[in-house]
């Protein structure tokens, strides 16, 4: 029987964008090690710009879903990173001791302005970002925080 790896859960506000950014770049590069979960405080839906720009990266999250914080996960989770200000100020209270709670902020690329392409390059710059994150968190563990 295969041990059960930890749970990574990452959260923001409508987990529309970053949420899902974190949660396909931690599935693609560190899918082995962990299980991975994505929530928000509210469900606004898939933000189409962030499916593009990770289209681009070569990880695909369009059958991803937007999902409201499970109270049961997030007490089973090893790890729970917040991934904007208003959801680590919001985020429900965690009754187990054990989980490893962090924040790591990100621009909201959702409330980018301008041009369609002045969007979608905070879009990239802020899925570059998260990347980068996520790919020192699995080659590094804790001590990349």
């Amino acid at each position: 029987m295969e041990a059960t790896k930890p749970i990574v859960y990452f959260l923001c506000t409508g987990n529309s964008c970053r949420s899902q950014m974190a949660d396909g770049f931690l599935k693609a590069l560190g899918g082995d090690k962990f299980e991975v979960k994505s929530a928000g405080l509210e469900a606004h839906g898939l933000n189409p710009r962030a499916v593009a720009v990770m289209k681009e990266a070569g990880v695909d999250i369009s059958a991803h879903t937007s999902d409201v914080i499970d109270p049961e996960l997030l007490n089973k989770a090893k790890y729970v990173i917040t991934l904007c200000g208003h959801a680590d100020e919001h985020c429900p209270v965690i009754a187990n001791p054990s989980v490893v709670k962090w924040h790591w902020g990100f621009e909201d690329p959702a409330k980018a302005t301008g041009t369609e392409e002045e969007i979608m390059a905070k879009f990239r710059e802020v899925r570059d970002s998260i990347k980068d994150r996520i790919a020192l968190f699995v080659k590094e563990g804790e001590s990349a925080i």
